[in-house]
């Protein structure tokens, strides 16, 4: 077996920290394994595992590109003696579909995502369905399966279920010191007499921004802080107006903005509640779990696949999608909450993680579904 994964680059986001993952799994378990991308900030990690990348330019959207990035991902792959690709993205999995053409006995897996968008149909369904056109595909949520069935007419036995990993040995609340909580909460002058309502997620209406701020003003408990982690991606107009509604708000409650952090498991820890207000729906909610595993409460609207990753009242709290006073009302539930009561919740949900959603899982099964094609060539 030979494994190589192939990805449009390796600038950062979860697709390309599963791809250090599984590439790392696959070093520990003696399997040959490469990378193909674009390249980024990324690529010294691969290099740290020894992980071999190549650079090509294979999410281009440049068609005049697409037949040479054909030809060269083709020579690769023979030349390496590669005998499964794992295509991670839309035009990626175009190119090494084409590749594959002169490749006879290699295997083509891909991992469906997110949930991509279908309109215009007649153009953007068959443009996607090549994430569902190899020997099998990764779903990454039952969200996500349910949707290739319905939209790609995709058999259940073709689709394995994989849920994205949380990474349990980082996200710890063991290993965040009083220190680091401390120089964070310096950085960003968080108040420390209040509680803390954190919600890592980049600044974009969808993801629900306003309907907090709406919730912040309806709540009981005003004596509140409420930190927006992540960047607005150059989204000025949104941010301004995102500022605008802070200032409105009741002088007592606190809201930070925060560009991008490194730092996550500081930050759940600061914070005593951590949002996903998403309003529409995730294909998994990466953040979700790793504030499980930190030991933090979560309330999520009720899409996607926080579905999954919460059980309403036992390992989280969810919420009607964009209703403010819901968000609200479960905000000042949790905050009036005994102690005993709330730790026993965020206690159940890093059971969970552990159970379910770590990345350990994640890399095994994965490996297992690499082992499963290698043993039909």
């Amino acid at each position: 077996m030979k494994v190589l994964q192939v990805l449009p680059a390796m600038q950062g986001g979860g697709v390309e920290r599963g791809t250090i993952e599984v590439a790392s799994a696959m070093q520990k378990n003696h399997i040959e394994n490469m990378v193909v991308s674009a390249g980024g900030r990324l690529v010294s990690e691969l290099e740290k595992i020894k992980v071999p990348h190549i650079c090509l330019d294979v999410g281009s959207k440049n068609p005049f590109k697409w037949w040479k990035n054909i030809q060269t991902l083709r020579k690769i792959i023979q030349d390496e003696k590669i005998t499964i690709v794992h295509a991670r993205s839309r035009i990626p999995a175009w190119i090494v579909h084409f590749a594959l053409k002169k490749c006879p006995g290699v295997k083509f897996l891909t991992t469906f995502h997110g949930k991509y968008g279908t309109k215009p149909a007649w153009f953007k369904i068959p443009y996607n369905k090549i994430m569902v056109s190899g020997d099998l595909v990764i779903s990454i949520s039952n969200f996500i399966s349910e949707h290739i069935k319905k939209t790609y007419h995709v058999p259940e036995e073709k689709i394995r279920l994989i849920y994205r990993g949380a990474d349990i040995s980082k996200f710890d609340p063991v290993l965040v010191s009083s220190l680091q909580i401390e120089e964070l909460t310096n950085k960003w002058q968080v108040p420390t007499d209040k509680p803390v309502i954190l919600m890592p997620s980049r600044l974009s209406r969808m993801k629900g921004h306003l309907v907090v701020l709406d919730a912040l003003h309806q709540m009981k408990h005003k004596n509140v802080t409420c930190i927006f982690v992540g960047s607005d991606h150059g989204k000025a107009e949104f941010h301004k107006e995102l500022q605008q509604k802070i200032n409105a708000l009741d002088g007592q409650t606190t809201v930070l903005l925060e560009d991008h952090c490194n730092q996550m498991p500081t930050a759940y820890a600061i914070s005593s509640v951590v949002l996903s207000a998403s309003l529409y729906p995730e294909a998994f909610g990466r953040t979700i779990t790793e504030a499980q595993s930190m030991e933090r409460i979560v309330i999520a609207t009720a899409h996607g696949g926080a579905m999954e990753t919460i059980k309403d009242g036992e390992t989280g709290f969810l919420v009607p999608v964009g209703d403010a006073t819901a968000l609200a009302q479960t905000l000042d539930k949790v905050l009036d909450m005994p102690v005993s009561e709330r730790e026993k919740i965020a206690k159940d949900a890093s059971t969970s993680v552990i159970q379910n959603f770590s990345i350990e899982q994640m890399c095994q099964k994965t490996l297992g579904v690499y082992q499963e094609l290698e043993n039909q060539r």
